[in-house]
């Protein structure tokens, strides 16, 4: 008796009857697939315990990593690690070189191309993370990412060429990427709801905060050996890589708990199937397609298949494309980030030959501290207290990058090292004011689910064409002008045209879709791993389920 009610459940036809008719099956199907969602609404997964982690603390967790890994940015840069060519005089007086450049008698192409070679890595390993989170603990993703972001830099110390220390850079980005795309998601989550623009400007105050701490980092432990820098960060960075392995993870709106994921059944699996035939999801599903034994799709006739990880990253790509306000916003800041990122590289070797810093280290990564903290959180206060929604973000990114390039042009005008101090810092401080607004907008142009994808291509293009090209384009420039001070106001133009670009973005149609159901981009399957989000109508629906 217990065979057969299993053989009908499952659509089967009991021994000794006659063949159904498809509507008959149909029915049958349809029946089944009611009572396995009613078993599954019963039995709903339990929510994972919460993480003993706070807002706070986590906050504080991805801002100290952000700042370490721009603090490698910053010391790779700094002339103490950096170094220099040697040099022979018409006269016949020769100097030895220094730092990497010396060392390894870098030329300034060369020079730049160390800068950038990060990024190698951080363009494959950013949408392969953002993409994993979706099965896999994201702490675990970013244990691995920064496992091999320490053993990356400790092999930046032990390197013998330009070729061994490129390598290894490139790998340095593979840490970063393991969780540029998931922090922002998180601190937008947890952040309060009147705070989140500062709370993401908190986070990205880490980045010209963690390029001024290289500076001096690098011009301090320069002194004694370049290679020295890079085993202290890898030092610095290991607890963190430990804690990504061990530390549970709090819930990102938008994705089901991970225990959740791991907690699915065949009869789950099942309803999937069968509801994806009965309404021509999922797949073409043809007549030879179907088991007239059991009645149910046989994966082996028809070769049926669902969407998998690479499916559902190409459609995210084709709806970031098609979403004009992110668009926009990215075109922006990659602008931006090529003239911010030739600035952290070049800046403290321009201020050094243009004005005759003795310690251009020092003084470049003091005001870009000073300004990169105080303009930041300034920022995301300021939309945070104007209404924080889309087209004021971009009203602000417009207003405030173009009076900071106006200022910055205007510095590298005066031959007074004084003048240039002063109006340099306004401008760095109007410029940097941009990071809050610029990431809220990539985080709420998109659904909740889209969220990860959408900071790692932002991240991954700004990159790519915004300061992987334009530090060696530089070099180039400045081999080619032979004049600092013209090189830099090339550079900084390029600010007008971000400036530009985001003020385009006021006049577009915005829609803030941080409160959007994201059930309607996932899958059934994944629709079932979303109940611990609906306990109350969980609840609800698994007491009528248990009434007669």
């Amino acid at each position: 008796m217990h065979e057969m009610r299993l053989r009908t459940e499952r659509g089967e036809r009991p021994k000794g009857e006659p063949p159904q008719s498809s509507t008959q099956t149909e029915i049958k199907l349809a029946v089944a697939a009611e009572r396995a969602d009613m078993a599954i609404t019963s039995n709903a997964l339990t929510p994972p315990k919460p993480s003993w982690f706070s807002p706070e603390r986590l906050l504080i967790i991805f801002c100290v990593i952000n700042l370490l890994n721009y603090v490698d940015r910053g010391a790779i840069a700094s002339n103490g690690v950096n170094g220099s060519r040697g040099s022979c005089t018409e006269g016949g007086t020769c100097t030895a070189g220094r730092g990497i450049q010396g060392d390894f008698n870098l030329n300034n192409f060369e020079d730049g191309v160390l800068s950038s070679a990060f990024m190698a890595g951080l363009l494959v390993a950013s949408p392969i993370f953002a993409s994993l989170a979706k099965s896999v603990n994201p702490f675990r993703l970013i244990g691995v990412g920064l496992s091999v972001w320490t053993f990356a830099t400790a092999g930046c110390g032990f390197s013998f060429d330009f070729w061994s220390i490129t390598i290894c850079r490139m790998l340095v980005g593979v840490g970063e990427a393991s969780f540029i795309s998931l922090a922002a998601p998180f601190i937008d989550d947890n952040a309060p709801v009147a705070q989140k623009t500062a709370w993401l400007a908190i986070f990205y105050m880490c980045i010209p905060a963690g390029v001024a701490l290289g500076y001096v980092y690098g011009g301090l432990v320069g002194d004694l050996n370049w290679r020295f820098a890079f085993f202290g960060e890898a030092i610095l960075m290991f607890p963190f890589a430990v804690l990504g392995f061990v530390m549970k993870p709090l819930q990102l709106k938008g994705f089901s708990p991970v225990e959740s994921k791991k907690a699915l059944t065949g009869t789950e699996t099942a309803v999937s199937e069968v509801k994806d035939y009965l309404s021509g999801k999922g797949g073409v599903v043809k007549e030879d397609c179907i088991d007239h034994d059991s009645k149910q799709i046989s994966k082996e006739k028809c070769g049926y298949i669902n969407l998998n990880q690479l499916s559902r990253f190409l459609k995210d790509i084709q709806v970031l494309l098609h979403e004009k306000v992110y668009v926009v916003n990215v075109l922006g800041y990659i602008s931006y980030n090529f003239v911010i990122g030739a600035y952290s590289y070049w800046g403290p070797k321009a201020g050094y030959n243009i004005y005759h810093m003795s310690d251009a280290d020092l003084i470049f990564g003091g005001i870009t501290i000073m300004c990169g903290i105080v303009g930041t959180i300034a920022g995301g206060f300021v939309l945070d207290k104007i209404d924080p929604t889309i087209s004021n973000a971009f009203k602000l990114l417009s207003t405030a990058t173009f009076m900071g390039a106006v200022f910055c042009f205007s510095a590298f005008c005066f031959k007074s090292l004084y003048v240039f101090l002063v109006l340099f810092s306004i401008g760095e401080l109007l410029v940097f004011a941009t990071q809050g607004p610029v990431n809220y907008i990539c985080l709420h142009c998109v659904k909740p689910s889209m969220r990860p994808i959408s900071m790692a291509m932002s991240t991954v293009s700004i990159h790519i064409f915004g300061d992987v090209p334009s530090s060696p384009l530089v070099g180039v420039l400045q081999d080619h002008v032979n004049n600092w001070r013209m090189t830099a106001l090339i550079l900084t133009a390029v600010l007008f045209l971000a400036a530009g670009i985001w003020f385009i973005g006021i006049f577009l149609h915005s829609v803030d879709r941080f409160h959007e159901d994201s059930e309607q981009s996932v899958t059934e399957i994944d629709r079932s791993n979303l109940t611990p989000l609906l306990e109350e109508g969980i609840a609800g629906r698994t007491e009528s389920a248990r009434e007669p």
